[in-house]
């Protein structure tokens, strides 16, 4: 058996001498496609942004009414929560005001004791019930959460509204 002997030519380029490239063609078309990928999405993005404040919020308020009506029963004291659709603001009984952002906005109080021209306020009993209400709270967008307050069970319960 005879071997026959093989010859190759081995060719090393240095790096980036390489003389090959992207036309300004195919850079332009890339740059066009990330455009147009961001004009959809980027809406996406905004508007979740958005509903999680606004879902965020609806359960801090929520959390504060829990927490008051669990305060009247432990310190068998009448708790109160305070609520001023004018401000766009809330108050717990003793509590610190707290004003929504601009983005999110109190939309109707059914239920509740009027107090003055502006305020409406639930009890909270010592017995565990509430006085009966919603609060509606909505963003800009069009996104909407409800607190409900039964009065029977002294639930809160929070529920996410249909668009209108």
């Amino acid at each position: 058996m005879v071997f026959q002997e093989v010859k190759a030519t081995i060719v090393i380029s240095l790096v980036g001498n390489d003389k090959r490239g992207f036309s300004l063609l195919e850079l332009l078309v890339v740059l066009l496609l990330l455009g147009l990928s961001s004009l959809i999405v980027l809406p996406s993005i905004e508007k979740g942004l958005k509903d999680r404040e606004l879902r965020e919020t609806t359960l801090k308020l929520a959390a504060v009414a829990r927490n008051l009506r669990s305060k009247a029963i432990y310190e068998s004291n009448l708790q109160r929560l305070y609520l001023d659709q004018r401000e766009n603001s809330y108050q717990g009984s003793q509590g610190k005001k707290v004003l929504l952002s601009s983005d999110v906005r109190i939309m109707g109080i059914k239920g509740g004791e009027p107090v003055g021209e502006r305020l409406r306020q639930f009890l909270f009993f010592p017995s565990g019930s509430i006085l009966r209400g919603e609060i509606g709270l909505a963003s800009r967008d069009g996104s909407a959460y409800g607190i409900r307050l039964d009065p029977l069970l002294g639930r809160v319960v929070v529920v996410k509204a249909a668009r209108g």
